[in-house]
């Protein structure tokens, strides 16, 4: 195990540097302790060991669109379709929907939210807000996942109509955060990408996403605010589309379906990368001097002279994860992460 070092959060310029490419002093551990399924159990108390690292970004997530509570004419089941259920079965239904989607400035939600953001500017800490799902995760939770790849072909223009009214809600929640929460960056995620590619041609995000996440990533950049997004998967044939849409930081690069040192070479100068260290096999199976010089491997690959990394958990760290592995990717994160820029000063 790592000595007793506890490290102090980064202030709130040093993250708005790594994800500017402004040199900062580390690279920033953004969702590096995301507990995931059966951890907690697992481990219990245990987990407040890891309280000596670091969270550099304080972050607040709301849930939008609760179909649920929508007060629908139709019969719900379960709120969203990632399984076999469907809330949207038949695009005439879409009327109603679009009519009763709830205004967010009524969103208790973000009561709580405000007072907490309110006390993390006050202690000098980069404040991220969002919320999973946007323009594929979200569809794909609305009309199932075989309705929704259909409707790319037969039904576009039903397609684009959702899009318009997720985006009118979605800037309104951006537009009223803005004044209440004041938010540094926005999170988000669209899982678009399988193990081998994207979950769509170019061609289709081009013509049925790509729009609105321009005017997502307009709509922020004109308050000052970052867009991060959350992407499972193979997303290399994406990448240009999302930097162009506004995308500021992308995680995680997931191992084993992106090239991380070909993404790093071709992108590294037009976005920054929240790296995700693997889950599935790094963690998992490697012993704790193998996690390390994994880190040190993402480390030397993202991290370039100017900055542009900051370092997270590729998805949730599970039950059956060695508890030495997570201390070693914690610790050596910050270490060699504070050694690597070392070197640029």
């Amino acid at each position: 195990m790592s000595n007793d070092i506890v490290w102090a959060p980064l202030p709130r310029e040093e993250v708005v540097k790594a994800v500017e490419r402004r040199n900062p002093v580390r690279p920033p551990l953004v969702m590096a302790k995301w507990w995931g399924e059966g951890l907690g159990e697992q481990y219990g108390e245990r987990l407040r060991y890891f309280d000596r690292y670091p969270d550099d970004v304080a972050m607040f997530m709301i849930s939008p669109l609760d179909a649920g509570n929508m007060n629908l004419s139709w019969q719900i089941e379960g709120g969203k379709a990632h399984d076999s259920k469907v809330v949207i079965n038949d695009w005439a239904q879409l009327d109603e929907f679009i009519e009763k989607i709830p205004d967010p400035r009524n969103d208790p939600a973000l009561v709580d939210i405000v007072q907490r953001a309110e006390r993390a500017r006050a202690e000098d800490r980069y404040v991220l807000f969002g919320w999973w799902g946007l323009f594929f995760e979200r569809p794909w939770g609305l009309r199932g996942m075989e309705n929704l790849m259909v409707d790319y072909y037969t039904a576009p223009d039903m397609v684009h109509r959702l899009h318009e009214a997720l985006t009118q809600h979605y800037l309104g929640y951006i537009r009223h955060a803005a004044d209440v929460i004041q938010p540094d960056g926005f999170w988000t995620s669209d899982d678009l990408g399988h193990q081998t590619s994207s979950m769509m041609r170019p061609s289709t995000f081009d013509e049925l996403h790509k729009p609105y996440y321009t005017r997502i990533g307009s709509e922020l950049h004109e308050r000052g605010i970052h867009f991060w997004l959350h992407s499972c998967g193979n997303n290399t044939p994406l990448m240009p589309a999302l930097i162009d849409a506004g995308v500021d930081i992308f995680h995680p690069v997931q191992k084993h379906t992106m090239d991380e040192r070909s993404i790093a070479d071709e992108f590294g100068g037009r976005i920054s990368f929240l790296a995700g260290i693997d889950v599935q096999h790094t963690l998992q199976e490697m012993d704790s001097e193998g996690v390390r010089a994994e880190v040190r491997f993402l480390i030397d690959t993202f991290d370039r002279p100017d900055g542009g990394m900051a370092i997270a958990a590729g998805n949730g760290i599970v039950n059956g994860t060695p508890f030495e592995n997570i201390d070693a990717f914690l610790d050596e994160a910050l270490r060699y992460g504070t050694e690597h820029r070392q070197r640029f000063q």
